[in-house]
């Protein structure tokens, strides 16, 4: 088992807590959070053991994980790559790119191994479909959010659209050749909706909308690609496909045949994948143990967390 570490214990570094201690691939060791009233609270109530500093938690553990306010990402990173520790960091990877560059730069020096919470990569209902999102062609995203205070420190961007700007880097096999982009601040300092148009080398158009105001919550994107149309729905863990082939030449009664202007016939018919139900932050935590103890690439690497938080601030630079 590896010795684990959490720094930060806000919402979501409670969770992390709970999943860790009941994770058979690690042995949690404690937590350090800045707020010293909040981390006696959490000790007292949760029975996690407590660090009065950074340093005494990181000089305990082999992995860091760092759920802590992204502003403070690369300085927590930093100080346990020195020593030697693996680093499982939440998303997005640092406030910079050039922070998350000097990240990767370290791992490699230091010869760790980091992976970035981009937890809808371990969604269900994304990975019972990944297999068949073969070179998509038109994608379509929607992350619209009931308002929530927390997480209005950073543009919607940062807060929800990143997500889908990962998954969808993770599918399409091609560099990025223009973005653009608009947001709108409603009720925060800094956008709280925004659409961005994502073109790629190879031809491929991505339309996302992300939104922390609205009426309900939304979390599905779509995939068109050759001969199918594959639907995600991160929220519901739900997924639909989709598929065109051709035509027998004769079809039953019950076949949904196309014809083209041209003449030509599709047959289309649906392949729904079993979804599997899953913890996908247990899963993508104890996945980065895995890739620690066989020294393999761990899913969701610092570089592709660094091309997210790369996107995303490209489309930002465009409000």
């Amino acid at each position: 088992m590896l010795n684990a570490g959490v720094l930060g214990a806000g919402h979501l570094g409670k969770i992390h807590l709970r999943l860790l201690n009941q994770s058979e691939k690690y042995n949690l060791v404690g937590f350090y959070d800045a707020d010293d009233a909040n981390g006696k609270k959490v000790e007292e109530e949760f029975g996690y053991k407590y660090f009065n500093s950074i340093e005494a938690l990181i000089e305990a553990v082999d992995v860091v994980d760092i759920v802590t306010p992204t502003l403070s990402h690369y300085d927590c990173a930093r100080q346990a790559i020195a020593k030697g520790k693996h680093i499982f960091i939440e998303k997005p990877i640092t406030n910079t790119v050039e922070e998350a560059e000097t990240l990767r730069a370290l791992v490699a020096e230091y010869g760790v191994k980091g992976q970035v919470g981009h937890v809808e990569r371990f969604n269900p209902a994304f990975i019972a479909v990944k297999e068949q999102l073969n070179s998509p062609m038109f994608i379509e995203a929607h992350r619209l959010a009931e308002f929530n205070p927390r997480g209005t420190d950073v543009p919607v961007v940062l807060d929800l659209m990143i997500h889908d700007i990962d998954v969808i880097l993770s599918v399409v096999n091609s560099k990025v050749k223009s973005v653009s982009a608009s947001g709108v601040s409603v009720i925060s300092d800094t956008p709280d909706i925004a659409n961005a148009r994502i073109e790629f080398i190879n031809g491929c158009v991505a339309n996302l909308t992300a939104s922390r105001i609205s009426l309900k919550n939304m979390r599905k994107t779509r995939f068109f690609q050759k001969d199918a149309y594959i639907s995600v729905d991160f929220l519901e863990k739900k997924c639909e496909v989709v598929k065109m082939k051709d035509a027998p030449e004769n079809p039953g009664d019950f076949d949904m045949i196309l014809q083209n202007a041209e003449g030509i016939k599709k047959q289309i018919y649906f392949d729904n994948p079993y979804v599997s139900a899953n913890n996908a932050i247990l899963d993508e935590l104890e996945t980065f143990a895995d890739a620690i103890n066989a020294n393999t690439k761990p899913i969701v690497t610092l570089h592709d967390g660094t091309e997210a938080l790369r996107v995303a601030t490209m489309i930002i630079d465009q409000f």
